[in-house]
């Protein structure tokens, strides 16, 4: 199965805030994908495909990461791989990276401990919102993206964080939560 870990942003304001920028970038014309809006959630790490023997593996050592409840405040808005060759619109995080980073790496330490290979990109904490399809109005999307650059979206609190597992249907993908892991409150 699909799979992967991530963070949901559990504020209905925030989430709003989202849903108004993607309704924005939307009215540029571009050819866009939106992410649904129960779907919006920070990725920790991608699985990829795994079996059910993984998931219970994967989900033994999640159980031993530790972390605090903490906020995140979502900010700034940006685009993978760069503006001129756009593939992925994202929302920024600048509050609460270092805690986020922290929980990463737990997360990477044990997935290289059950034969997981170290993610070689590195982790750059954000929410996609809009992955790009085509160039169609990529001038627009590019102005709009420029102009919104310094949004604020608002903060949320990270107090779990989720095994989902991915179905990809035409329609857009459906996530299922195969474990939670609560942080502990001190």
């Amino acid at each position: 199965m699909r799979s992967f870990i991530s963070i949901e942003v559990n504020n209905e304001d925030v989430r709003s805030c989202i849903l108004m920028f993607q309704k924005n970038i939307l009215g540029t014309n571009a050819d866009l994908k939106l992410v649904k809006a129960e779907n919006i959630h920070i990725t920790l790490r991608f699985l990829g495909n795994i079996t059910t023997t993984m998931v219970e593996k994967i989900s033994e050592e999640l159980k031993k990461i530790q972390f605090s409840p903490f906020y995140v405040e979502f900010s700034d808005v940006g685009v993978f791989p760069s503006l001129k060759h756009i593939k992925v619109v994202w929302i920024g995080i600048k509050k609460g990276v270092t805690e986020l980073i922290e929980i990463y790496n737990q997360i990477e330490s044990r997935l290289n401990k059950i034969g997981f290979s170290p993610e070689t990109r590195g982790f750059r904490p954000h929410i996609t919102v809009a992955r790009v399809r085509s160039t169609r109005n990529k001038k627009q999307l590019v102005k709009m993206i420029t102009d919104k650059q310094n949004s604020i979206f608002g903060p949320s609190i990270v107090d779990s964080i989720k095994l989902k597992k991915s179905i990809l249907l035409p329609k857009g993908p459906l996530y299922y939560t195969l474990l939670e892991v609560k942080g502990i409150k001190k």
